[in-house]
Parts: structure tokens; C-alpha cells; sequence
């Protein structure tokens, strides 16, 4: 049985510029994924800024992310670290919160090699007892997972899934398809990076890790449900509509394209963590034109 499928939702972490998390906020955000309908729940993922917070405001996240969702919809937890130990209790602070599995990064201060990092995995499911999403980030991390050491970590029981990066739309089913073959039966394998993810679902992707499905979840639904029941033209409008946020993510990254919906859209009072700035003006308002220019029913 595949534990991960159809859309997994990312929100940010609504904090302060010192990283001191409001978790009504949070409370009220995970709230409204749960509300719209999404499979799952990343919270502190690369878009809710777990790289930037200490374990207390992790923990003080999780909590109060667990509690919105009430049991109705899966919570992945972001538990990547520099060490393995701190890892290992980053993931036994989400188990014992209620989390369904674990999001580990190869995170890295020195370049780590295959093994190194097959080993940090290992550990960190068999120490903490939780179920892990292998998080393949080299846009972060500069470490890439080869589909040799996915398909290696997906004989082991406690890893049960991959989101990976995407490059071009055309790499996809290629990609796809040679970690399918390699991978165990039931490993669920999912694709981030927004702008591609569309093509990942015609593909035969099992999940799509979103960016903007965190701030704006009606529209990632939409299109997953109809890529669920092969509606590929519905998928196709879908897509094209979101093209203008495709567009400012790649310009301005989607993690502070996302935090300014937030503000615009009046769901929290957040700022990226220091040193990370807010966007500039122009920036701003070209935000601003591109939620105006989105069917309202799709903001709520």
C-alpha cells in the first residue's frame, strides 16, 4: 500500500523575521488544507523554513499543526539536520506529535558521499521508529540521490517514499519510470518543483509535493483530482492557468513568492526568516496582479 499519493500540501511556517513561530497561524493554515481536501500535509518542508528554526519552534509548529489536523489528514514533518543524532530527535519529537512519516534531506555543511548518506538514513528510521520521505533537494543540499541509493533506501521498511526534484518537464517520464523499475512495490514515488508537476501527474507520479498548494490548495486539488481520473484536458487548463505563479516562482523563488501571498491574501502576518528578505516592491506588486488576475473561488 502506498502511504503518500495525490497532493501534499506545503505551507509555510508564519513566523516572525527572529523565527518565533505564531502557531495559531499555523493552526489556522493547516486548517484550511484540511478543509480543501488535500491528501497530505508537509509541514516545515523547504517552504515552511525548517532550515531556520530551532527544535523548540519546531516542535511548537508540529504541535499545533497536528492539532488542526486532528487525525483527518497525514502530517509529513520536515526533520532534516547537519547531524544524524539531532535528526534522530527531530524525528522522534514528530513521531511522538503524531506525524505520519518523516522529511529528511541530505543536509550537509561538507559534500557527503552515496554511502554517507544511505547510512544517515538508515539510522534515522531504525532510531526513531518513524516512516521517511527521502527529500531529494540539490537545489539546497547540492547533494543529489542517484536512483541506485532511492532504489537501495526503498528495500528498507522505514522509508517509504521519495519526492524528488524535477528539472524540464520532458525528463520526467524517463526519470519515472527507471525509479519505478528499480524501486520495492508500494514505495511511493512523488515529484516537487510546481511548474513541472502537472506533467509528473500525466507521467504516473504518485504524489506532487506543492509549493503553492500550502497558500492556494483549491486549485492544486483541482488539478490532481483531475489527473486522478484522466482528465488531462482539465489539467492542461489548470496548468495553463497557473502559469503566471509558475512565472514568479521561478523569478523570485516560490518560498518568498509564497510568503507574500500569505500577507496579500491576509492568512498571516509573516516574514521570511533573516538573513532572507521579503520581496521587493515590484516584486510585490506583480503578486498582487497575478492573484487578481486568479478566479476568485480558487483564493479561499
Amino acid at each position: 500500500m502506498i502511504l503518500f499519493a495525490g497532493l501534499s500540501a506545503f505551507p509555510i511556517t508564519p513566523a516572525n523575521a527572529a523565527g518565533e513561530v505564531d502557531t495559531s497561524a499555523v493552526h489556522a493554515l493547516v486548517s484550511r488544507l484540511v478543509n480543501a481536501g488535500v491528501d497530505s500535509i508537509g509541514v516545515l518542508g523547504s517552504t515552511g523554513g525548517y532550515a531556520y528554526l530551532t527544535r523548540t519552534e519546531r516542535r511548537r509548529t508540529v504541535e499545533a499543526a497536528a492539532d488542526a489536523a486532528g487525525g483527518r489528514v497525514p502530517l509529513v514533518v520536515g526533520i532534516g539536520a547537519l547531524r544524524t543524532d539531532e535528526a534522530v530527535r527531530l524525528a522522534r519529537d514528530a513521531k511522538a506529535l503524531g506525524a505520519a512519516a518523516g522529511l529528511l534531506s541530505a543536509m550537509s555543511y561538507l559534500p557527503l558521499s552515496q554511502d554517507e548518506v544511505y547510512a544517515h538514513f538508515v539510522k534515522v528510521a531504525e532510531q526513531s521508529g518513524l516512516p521517511l520521505v527521502i527529500y531529494d533537494n540539490p537545489g539546497t543540499t547540492h547533494f543529489r540521490f542517484s536512483n541506485d541509493l532511492v532504489a537501495l533506501l526503498s528495500q528498507h521498511p522505514g522509508i517509504v517514499a521519495v519526492k524528488c526534484p524535477t528539472s524540464t518537464p520532458d525528463d520526467i517520464p524517463a526519470h519515472l519510470a527507471a525509479q519505478r523499475s528499480a524501486v520495492r512495490d508500494g514505495f511511493s514515488i512523488g515529484y516537487s518543483g510546481d511548474w513541472c508537476c502537472p506533467a509528473a501527474l500525466i507521467a504516473g507520479a504518485d504524489t506532487w509535493y506543492s509549493v503553492l498548494a500550502g497558500t492556494l490548495p483549491i486549485p492544486c486539488v483541482l488539478l490532481v483530482r483531475a489527473a486522478q481520473r484522466g482528465d488531462m484536458a482539465e489539467v492542461h487548463r489548470l496548468d495553463g492557468l497557473l502559469q503566471p505563479v509558475w512565472d514568479l516562482f521561478r523569478a523570485h523563488s516560490s518560498f518568498r513568492v509564497v510568503h507574500d501571498m500569505a500577507r496579500q491574501l491576509g492568512l498571516a502576518d509573516v516574514q521570511p526568516q533573516r538573513p532572507v528578505l521579503p520581496v521587493c516592491d515590484a516584486a510585490r506588486s506583480e503578486i498582487a496582479r497575478v492573484l487578481g488576475g486568479l478566479p476568485a473561488d480558487m483564493l479561499g
